[in-house]
């Protein structure tokens, strides 16, 4: 493993070439490793080299079979080769590597984009942008010490339709905007018992489980059901719901963590290997603002509200708006619920963060790294009151509860060594 001097060290190096390399030519192409080509890694791929000016160059993932399986996409659909890079920390050594995307499990998130950007690569990493609250701040700290470009997945920030329905809440179109509320009505069938198996030969299973504390091979864990197991995932308020919960932040105008959190919920299903709530509800306070998000996760059969399934429902004093997926808003007006304005009009999330790696701007960006900390740590507060099972008190300005020592110790984990998020990034 490369220590960390060797990662500092680079990002000089790795940032002076990328400028001499760019000034070489306006036209020269970004160049960009995938890390996990499992499941988001496979949209990572179709939006990169969709791109007029970036290429995938590498896929990265601990699975060989997985990431040959993808290679062989790839080769089909845009006719070339790409290169398979099992131990992605050798892409981040390549000086003809510019940025990479992180697609991996949760518990790599913060970590794989740290050692990137000191690397000197620029990051697109998906939701959520980290497993736990104080690695995401770890996260936002390497990002600006290092001057990277750091792009959180979520999408619909980059919506047309999305950007402009915040807008008509900034403007009071539904009137003075006191709460909002994020749904995660997802089919998430069981995932029934899986047993203990033989690491399978193609898998670095020491790699893939990287700052996780080391558990037996089992396919309750590897490769999707992680999700729903504390030590990689983070439940579906963690998984579908950054969208979420991001776009309740967004749209009711705060841009720090809540004072008061509580969480009830459970399994109530399935006798499964699952360990997170199927059905949870979770609400944030915020006193001093006087507004309220109150998160909703319900599975299998459920209706909808406001006909949405996935979403955010914002109420004002004038009426209020549904926020439908990533790309389609509605708002009904008065006692009458008169339509008001609507809306339904997509964008390009990649071709942003490629416009912002350009213009070394993070204003140019729609999901700066900012966003990934804040909306993640949202769910993370949630997690921690369900799993304590009580109402807790925060200092967002600390980022620390108030007075409450057990529910500190949950904002962090106990790290896998060599795999550390460390103290001073």
């Amino acid at each position: 493993m490369s220590s960390r001097r060797v990662f500092v060290g680079a990002a000089g190096a790795a940032a002076t070439h990328l400028m001499a390399r760019r000034a070489a030519g306006a036209n020269d192409k970004i160049r960009v490793a995938i890390l996990g080509v499992n499941g988001r890694g496979k949209d990572h791929m179709q939006g990169i080299q969709s791109q007029p000016d970036a290429e995938v160059v590498a896929f990265c993932d601990p699975d060989l079979g997985v990431a040959e399986k993808s290679a062989a996409l790839f080769e089909k659909r845009y006719g070339k080769k790409v290169e398979i890079i099992q131990d992605f920390r050798k892409a981040l050594e390549r000086k003809d590597i510019d940025a990479v995307t992180v697609a991996t499990p949760n518990h790599w998130h913060s970590l794989a984009t740290i050692w990137a950007c000191q690397a000197g690569k620029d990051v697109y990493v998906e939701k959520p942008g980290s497993h736990n609250v104080w690695e995401g701040r770890k996260m936002v700290e390497a990002a600006h010490k290092y001057n990277r470009i750091v792009q959180h997945g979520v999408q619909l920030r980059s919506s047309e339709a999305i950007r402009e329905a915040v807008d008509h809440l900034r403007k009071g179109v539904i009137g003075n905007v006191y709460m909002s509320r994020g749904l995660v009505f997802r089919w998430r069938p069981s995932i029934g018992k899986k047993g203990v198996e033989p690491v399978p030969p193609n898998l670095d299973y020491d790699l893939w489980t990287g700052p996780a504390q080391m558990e037996p091979f089992s396919r309750r864990i590897v490769h999707y059901n992680w999700h729903w197991t504390w030590n990689y995932g983070n439940g579906d308020v963690g998984n579908q719901g950054i969208h979420e919960t991001d776009m309740c932040m967004w749209g009711l105008g705060v841009d720090t963590l809540p004072t008061k959190i509580t969480a009830m919920g459970g399994k109530f299903l399935f006798d499964d290997d699952k360990i997170t709530p199927e059905v949870l509800t979770t609400l944030y306070h915020y006193p001093e603002q006087k507004k309220l998000i109150q998160f909703e996760v319900r599975p299998w059969h459920t209706n909808d509200e406001g006909g949405a399934t996935v979403g955010n429902i914002f109420y004002g004093s004038e009426g209020y708006m549904v926020i439908k997926g990533y790309d389609t808003y509605e708002t009904f007006l008065g006692q009458k619920k008169e339509k008001g304005p609507g809306r339904k009009a997509g964008g390009d999330h990649y071709a942003n963060w490629i416009k912002a790696i350009r213009s070394r701007k993070t204003e140019d960006q729609n999901g700066p790294v900012e966003t990934a900390h804040l909306s993640s740590a949202l769910a993370h507060l949630g997690n921690i009151s369900y799993r304590l099972s009580r109402v807790l008190t925060f200092d967002p300005a600390n980022e620390k509860f108030v007075g409450d020592a057990e529910a500190d110790k949950m904002l962090t984990r106990e790290y896998r060594k060599p795999y550390v998020v460390p103290e001073k990034v």
